[in-house]
C-alpha cells in the first residue's frame, strides 16, 4: 500500500487510487461531485481545538504532530476503521490546507506508515 497526499482542490486522476478526505471540515468552494471522494474520514482528523491552536504555524509543527498522534492513540476505533479502508495498492489522502508538507494529512500518513 502506498499513501499519497494531494490537495482536494487539485484535479482527480486515475493514479490517485482510493481518495479519502482527512479534514474535519468540508473544504470551501468544492462540491462533493468535484471532490470525487471514496470516503471522508473526519473522525481521524485533528480536533477543532488542535486545528485552531496549530494554525499551520511552522514553529508548532512538531508539537502539533505529538498532540495529533495522542488524539489518534485515544481513538483506536476510528484509526482501525481507516486502516481497514487502506487495503488497496494506492490511497490518496486529500486535504484542503495550502501547506503542502506541514498539514494533518502528512502527519496522518506518518502515523500510519510503518517504520
Amino acid at each position: 500500500m502506498s499513501i499519497r497526499l494531494k490537495r482536494v482542490y487539485d484535479a482527480a486522476s486515475d493514479d490517485d487510487g482510493r481518495r479519502i478526505l482527512v479534514d474535519r471540515l468540508w473544504p470551501r468552494g468544492i462540491s462533493k461531485e468535484a471532490a470525487q471522494l471514496h470516503s471522508w474520514a473526519r473522525n481521524v482528523a485533528p480536533s477543532n481545538e488542535l486545528r485552531t491552536w496549530y494554525g499551520h504555524d511552522p514553529a508548532k509543527w512538531q508539537q502539533f504532530r505529538q498532540r495529533y498522534f495522542a488524539e489518534l492513540d485515544a481513538n483506536p476505533a476510528a484509526v482501525q476503521e481507516l486502516r481497514a479502508s487502506l487495503a488497496t495498492p494506492v490511497v490518496t489522502f486529500l486535504f484542503s490546507s495550502t501547506e503542502p508538507e506541514i498539514n494533518n494529512a502528512a502527519a496522518l500518513k506518518e502515523y500510519l506508515e510503518p517504520g
